[in-house]
């Protein structure tokens, strides 16, 4: 399954109600589960980005529905970068000409 890597910052929103980020973090993990997707790790971060997120997805359009569900809601900005496995660069690299 694809893995994706999303970057979050807080909007004034999401600051103004920090206190409810964990809670928020348990809701975003089933709603992924209902969507067919994992939320694999979330971690709180210092610096450029407030959380950052491993999630596998089946497909760019899951993903990208779920995170627009997600940002929908008012709390974060999200910037979403798509991973690659050893394997999976292995299996591309091949492909070069």
């Amino acid at each position: 399954m694809p893995t994706y890597i999303s970057l979050f910052s807080f909007t004034p929103q999401g600051l103004q109600n920090i206190k409810a980020t964990t809670a928020r973090a348990e809701a975003f993990k089933a709603k992924a589960k209902s969507k067919g997707a994992t939320l694999k790790e979330v971690y709180w971060t210092m610096g450029e980005y407030d959380v950052v997120a491993i999630i596998e997805a089946p497909s760019d359009e899951a993903i990208t529905s779920l995170l627009y569900s997600l940002v929908g809601q008012g709390n974060v900005h999200t910037h979403t970068l798509k991973a690659f496995t050893a394997g999976e660069m292995e299996k591309i690299l091949a492909k070069m000409d």
